[in-house]
Order: C-alpha cells, then sequence, then structure tokens
C-alpha cells in the first residue's frame, strides 16, 4: 500500500530537500504502528507503549517524530485520521521520551495555511515541555518574506523545545479549601519572584514551586491572612523574537506555548515540573490557601505572520488563530495574533487544559487574560454567550473552580467590565481608577459609593453578587503601592524600550518629590496614603486583590511594565526596615478585622432594606452628620463620605448556612487636603461611636480611642479614614 506521506515524497521536491537535511533518521514499518483511539488528545502511555493524537484538519500526513538523548530522530508516521485527528499507537515507547510533530500539508500564506515539515513542532497537549527557541532563524516557517516567500527548509531539530511524554498521576494535591467568595481575599503573586531572594529558603528552592512551598512561605501567606493565591502564568511560555533578539526574557510569561504543561524552568529539578507543582499546591492545600493561576487563552507566543512556527501554525493555523484577508492574522491583543474563540479545535484545547489543571494538577480558579477576546470569535463585537465563554462555564467540572475574567483587551471594544454572564467574576478596573482618583483627591465621592458598595451599578442586574466584583488597586501591570504613592510618572528606561512601554495613566501622586526621598514629611503622608488604598480596598464590598510584596513596601523604581526584568527590580524585596515591617502589621491588622467582620464582606448587594435594628442596611452621611441628599452627589469638589453599614442583618452565612450578624460599623473617608469636622449620625444609628481604625497612626489604632457620642464631633484630619465600630 502507497501511504499518503510516500505519495507527498514522490511528489514534492520540497519534502526531498528537507529530508535530505535529516541524516541517520529512519521511518518506523507501518506494522508496529497500532491504530489507537482519537481522545484523549496528546500522548498518554497505554498497552505497552505511548498512544499518541494531534489534530489537524488541513494536513495530508503527520508524523510523530520520536528523539533520542543524542539528537536522533526516528519518525513514525501516523495513518489514522479521526475526525481530523491523527493518532496511532507506538509499542515500546515510555514516559519520558521526547517527541514532536512534522506535518505534510498546503503551505500557502495568503490563505494562511504554512504547513511546514522542516518545523518540528509541540504537541499543544504536552504535558512536560523541555527546551526553548535557541536559533530564531531556525524556527522561523519561511524563507525571505513572511508573507510571500517560499518555506524555509532549515530542519528546526534541535532549535526548538521538544514535547515530553509524562508519567501519569502524581504527588496527591490534598483536599480543595474551597473557600467561599464572600470570603476571599486575593494574593497575585509570580512564582519566582516571590521566593528568589527569600533568606529562609534553601537557594536551591528559591524561584521555584517547591520554594512557594516552603514552611517559610507558607507562614508568610498564613501570616498575613490571605485565602487565595492567584499564580501569574506557569502554563509553559516561550520568549518572544523581539526579547530573544536584544537578550532579554518574557519574565511575566504572558507568552504562551505549551496549555497543558507547568514551565519548566520553575522546577527545582529538571524534568520534575509536574510533580513540584503537585506538591506546591498539596502544600498550600494544607494551609488552607487555594491555588489559582492565570490563564492566557487570548495568543500564543508564535506571534504574526513573521514569529516561529513552533506548534499551533504549523499544524492549521487558520484554525487556531483569528486572519483577515491575504493571510495576515488579526490582532486584537496586542501580541500578534489572537486565537479564535469561534474555533471547536480552540474551544476544545481551551476547555480540556482547564479541566486538567483543575482536575489532575489541584486547580482552585483561574483568571483569564484578555478574556475579552474569548467572547469575540470573530474578533467583532463581544457576546458573552459566545461557544468557548459558554463551553467554560457549562463545564461540570470547570463550573465549580473561581472563573474570574479580566474584562478587556487591547482594543476600545474590548473593554467589556461589567459584561461578562453571570457566572463569571472580573477584575474591576473602574474599582481601581476611581479608588486612585479619590484619594490623589481628583474626583468627588459618586462613583466611589459604587465601588465602594460592590459595584452594583456594574453587576447588580447580571444575577450576579457583589462578591464577583474583583477590587483591586494595583496589580503585576502597572505601579507597586509603594511607587503609587512616590512617582507621577513611569520611569520603564531599564525595560530597553526608551520609556515608550507601559501606560500613562497611573493616577497616580508623588506626593511632593519624584521617586525617593530623605523628607520626612513626605516620607510620612506616602506611609498614610498606602494605608489609606489598603484600608479602602480591604473594607469595601466585593473580593479584595492584593499584590505580592505590597504589603512589605515594594518598590520598583517607578517601573509601572517590568515585563521583561528577570531580577531584583520584579521579585519580592523581603529586607525588613521599620516601614516594611509596620505596614505589614497594618497589612494583616486589616484582613483579620475583615474576617471577623462579616458586614464587611456582605455577599448581597445592599438595597436600602430595613434591618432588624430599623436602619437601612447602608446609609451614606455628609460631614454634618446628615443623609447625603440627591445633589450632594453631583457636588464634584466633596472630598469626605460617611458609610454606615447596618450589621444586625449582614445576609452573611456560616459554613452550614446559617445567618449572622455583626456590629454596625461608620466609615470615614476624607481626601481632602485639610483636617475637617465631622458630626457623628443621629442616635438611631446605634448609641455609641467607638474608634477602631485609624490610617494616621503606623499601626492603625485610633488616635484618640474611646466611646464617642451621638452627634458628637470629632475631627478627620488631611487625608485620612477612620472607621468606627457601633456595638449591636
Amino acid at each position: 500500500m502507497v501511504t499518503p506521506l510516500r505519495r507527498l515524497c514522490e511528489l514534492s521536491s520540497f519534502l526531498s530537500v528537507a529530508d535530505a537535511k535529516i541524516g541517520g533518521m529512519a521511518t518506523r514499518p507501518e506494522s508496529e504502528v497500532l491504530a489507537g483511539r482519537p481522545f484523549p488528545l496528546g500522548a498518554h502511555a497505554e498497552a505497552g507503549g505511548v498512544r499518541f493524537a494531534v489534530t489537524s484538519h488541513v494536513a495530508d500526513a503527520v508524523e510523530v517524530c520520536l528523539v533520542d538523548d543524542d539528537g536522533t530522530e526516528k519518525r513514525v508516521e501516523l495513518t489514522e485520521r479521526t475526525f481530523g485527528v491523527w493518532h496511532g499507537l507506538v509499542p515500546g515507547v515510555t514516559p519520558g521520551q521526547r517527541y514532536g510533530f512534522r506535518v505534510h500539508g498546503p503551505y500557502d500564506p495568503g490563505r494562511g495555511l504554512r504547513c511546514n515539515p522542516a518545523k518540528l513542532l509541540v504537541d499543544p497537549y504536552a504535558r512536560q515541555i523541555e527546551g526553548m527557541i535557541t536559533n530564531l532563524e531556525a524556527s522561523l516557517g519561511y524563507a525571505g518574506d513572511p508573507m510571500h516567500g517560499p518555506p524555509s527548509a532549515i530542519d528546526s531539530l534541535g532549535s526548538v523545545p521538544l514535547s515530553v511524554v509524562s508519567s501519569p498521576g502524581g504527588a496527591d494535591t490534598g483536599v480543595k479549601p474551597d473557600v467561599p467568595f464572600e470570603e476571599a481575599v486575593i494574593y497575585e503573586m509570580h512564582v519566582k519572584g516571590f521566593t528568589k531572594n527569600h533568606p529562609d529558603i534553601p537557594e536551591k528552592l528559591r524561584g521555584t514551586y517547591l520554594g512557594l512551598a516552603h514552611p517559610a512561605a507558607i507562614e508568610h501567606l498564613t501570616r498575613l491572612g490571605v485565602t487565595s493565591v492567584e499564580l501569574l502564568p506557569v502554563q509553559t511560555f516561550q520568549d518572544e523574537p523581539s526579547l530573544l533578539s536584544r537578550g532579554a526574557s518574557n519574565y511575566w510569561g504572558y507568552s504562551p506555548l505549551g496549555y497543558c504543561a507547568p514551565h519548566a524552568a520553575y522546577a527545582s529539578e529538571p524534568g520534575n515540573e509536574v510533580q513540584e507543582f503537585r506538591t506546591m499546591v498539596a502544600a498550600m492545600h494544607a494551609a488552607n490557601i487555594e491555588v489559582l493561576i492565570d490563564v492566557v487563552y487570548n495568543h500564543t507566543c508564535e506571534g504574526g505572520p513573521d514569529g516561529p512556527t513552533i506548534c499551533f501554525r504549523g499544524y492549521d493555523a487558520p484554525g487556531y488563530y483569528l486572519h483577515a484577508g491575504g493571510g495576515s492574522t488579526v490582532d486584537i491583543t496586542g501580541c500578534g495574533n489572537t486565537l479564535d474563540a469561534g474555533s471547536p479545535q480552540v474551544v476544545r484545547l481551551v476547555t480540556d487544559s482547564l479541566r486538567y489543571w483543575a482536575d489532575e494538577m489541584g486547580v482552585d480558579g483561574f483568571r483569564f487574560d484578555l478574556a475579552s477576546t474569548m467572547g469575540r470569535p470573530a474578533g467583532g463585537f463581544f457576546d458573552r454567550d459566545s461557544a468557548l465563554l459558554t463551553a467554560i462555564t457549562t463545564d461540570p467540572v470547570l463550573c465549580r473552580s473561581k472563573l474570574i475574567a479580566e474584562p478587556w483587551d487591547a482594543t476600545g471594544d474590548g473593554y467589556r467590565v461589567g459584561d461578562f454572564g453571570m457566572q463569571w467574576a472580573e477584575w474591576n478596573g473602574r474599582y481601581r481608577d476611581t479608588v486612585r482618583d479619590f484619594w490623589r483627591g481628583h474626583t468627588s465621592v459618586r462613583d466611589l459609593a459604587y465601588r465602594l458598595s460592590g459595584s452594583s451599578d456594574l453587576y447588580a442586574d447580571d444575577l450576579r453578587r457583589p462578591w464577583q466584583s474583583i477590587n483591586f488597586i494595583t496589580a503585576h501591570d502597572g505601579f507597586t503601592l509603594r511607587d503609587l504613592v512616590s512617582y507621577n510618572d513611569k520611569h520603564n528606561e531599564e525595560n530597553g524600550e526608551d520609556n515608550r512601554d507601559g501606560t500613562n495613566d497611573n493616577r497616580s501622586w508623588n506626593c511632593g518629590a519624584e521617586g525617593e526621598t530623605s523628607d520626612p514629611a513626605i516620607l510620612t503622608l506616602r506611609a498614610q496614603q498606602a494605608r489609606n488604598l489598603l484600608s479602602t480596598l480591604l473594607l469595601s464590598t466585593g473580593t479584595p486583590m492584593m499584590t505580592a510584596g505590597d504589603e512589605m513596601w515594594r518598590t520598583q523604581g517607578g517601573n509601572n511594565n517590568a515585563y521583561c526584568l528577570d531580577n531584583d527590580v520584579s521579585w519580592v524585596d523581603w529586607t525588613t526596615t521599620d516601614a516594611s515591617e509596620a505596614l505589614l502589621g497594618f497589612t494583616q491588622r486589616l484582613i483579620d478585622l475583615r474576617a471577623s467582620s462579616p458586614a464587611l464582606r456582605q455577599p448581597e448587594f445592599f438595597e436600602g432594606r430595613t434591618t432588624p435594628s430599623g436602619n437601612p442596611d447602608l446609609v451614606w452621611f455628609r460631614p454634618d452628620g446628615q443623609e447625603m441628599a440627591e445633589t450632594d452627589w453631583f457636588d464634584e469638589g466633596r472630598r469626605t463620605l460617611g458609610m454606615f453599614i447596618d450589621g444586625s442583618s449582614c445576609l452573611s452565612r456560616t459554613r452550614d448556612g446559617e445567618l449572622v450578624s455583626d456590629d454596625s460599623w461608620l466609615m470615614l473617608m476624607h481626601a481632602g487636603a485639610d483636617a475637617i469636622s465631622v458630626t457623628l449620625p443621629h442616635e438611631r444609628y446605634g448609641p455609641s461611636y467607638e474608634p477602631f481604625l485609624d490610617t494616621t497612626t503606623t499601626d492603625g489604632s485610633p488616635a484618640n480611642p474611646g466611646s464617642l457620642a451621638p452627634w458628637e464631633k470629632l475631627t478627620v484630619p488631611a487625608r485620612s479614614l477612620l472607621l468606627l465600630r457601633v456595638p449591636r
């Protein structure tokens, strides 16, 4: 029988040239290859060998290429094709085998088709990936002009990453904590950056999954009180060509290659990344901490048409990426390509990948980078009911995971804060902007009230809860908390892009001097502003998210886009100073207060409902002790707001579902440059008001303790937040 591959080899002079450049390779006889099955996709050890299955609807033939330790390659043709899946079981292959695929098929860039068997491709479903691009030219699928040139005949073996057959199973990941969303405090962190400089972690483990599992790392998280860590990308990623060309690296990891493989560079022992990741998850779960991971299902590391051919592009580029006329890619991510959220191949890949991480790797939830692209299957208008978004929320496994959308992409049409479906939580960019603006004195209190109370204007009409607003002040992308109060402008010179990268819309205030200073008045004000921002975050209704190191006064020297800096600029600084110790203690106090006060983390929106005390559940006050009138909200010069939360019926529940009650609380926020006299509310709201938290002191203890009476006046210092408890 003449196989499709042999027929192609006879007819294609290009294949002959490519094959001639690969020495010492032999094709196994067909009798050694069993049919296998098309699903599940990937490489799976079974029946005395490994079953390989990979999708390509456009291929004419597919080979699995087994690579020995010395670089010798053995090609095995997969002759079975079912539902567009090429599959076969190769006897004698065992876990640990390195492999890739070569795809024979049409090369027609004008139609987006870029099959090139000279390029060894990573398995999209590989659970381990070894190596990186070492020769960019060899990884390119074209010669000369990427849109009109011929296919490259340079063989990429030895210059590109390889897939590795992994062993099934592994370390137990423990019992998932299943933290109720309304109790969650999320801590965004980088696997390497969090422990790379930690003095109490063995040097070999610093910057690794096992570094995060070390008792010293776990102890900091539990002492701080966070419930959930959100890891920047841990799926295998590859440096972009623009970074490779200047000797830089993608530190953050938003350049994915393998959606089912943990990033190998974070393992303390080469090849042990799967086990070490699972061990890390188990350690977090043992400490009752959830593990969320940041996933990037909007683009890949292959970039635009001029980028490398190392995976998806070589199998079936139009089946994975959005394309425009003439074979060019549609780029709504700012990264050169966009995964086609309407493609069945992409929907299957994303859901299979997520299910693997949730089931087998123990992950508790996901934050979806540039998630708006997942609702724009043709790159057009956003559809919350798109095939991909619906597939995720209706999956019986994934619907039980925490699902958090970053509700924007690189285009104006992609800004969709508040527009996702009912099962989605969202990074609330409007919360970040409003709170930053308020404390730097650039906005009134109208929008602030919505943000403090859970952003009902964004989420209440969609059957969502206030905890689906992920409130944040800082994130990996932008200034740290310290830099937010220390710099007016970005300082990204070290990134090598002439300070052009990163946003100019920082909504920051340097408190009187740009960058580092020894002026005691400025330093005092900066620390107080940081406490104001942290207090607002952790006392707001919704789910707070912190950025690792903010609680220890970490700085990036004004760099607001340190994506390519794998050095001390990005790594958490564990050096203790009076300022770092004070802020850490203050943050611990805030998180503990939130955890013990259910009225401050309510699971339902405020509705003005009457509580058992006879008061509404939420009341807004002016400085004169009177309720805010309609016209007061439109006073653009207003910089002071009182927020009264009645705790007698806060609608929070125990884990058994019983309603709980709490004290009531009065929060006074004043962003003005001068102190202001505030009159406390009427006695109907409580018999007394007890100062509980004060941002003018380094540890948050009240500067003027002692019970206060209704209608009593007190002075609220400039730029400060006071929290008063009203005992039930």
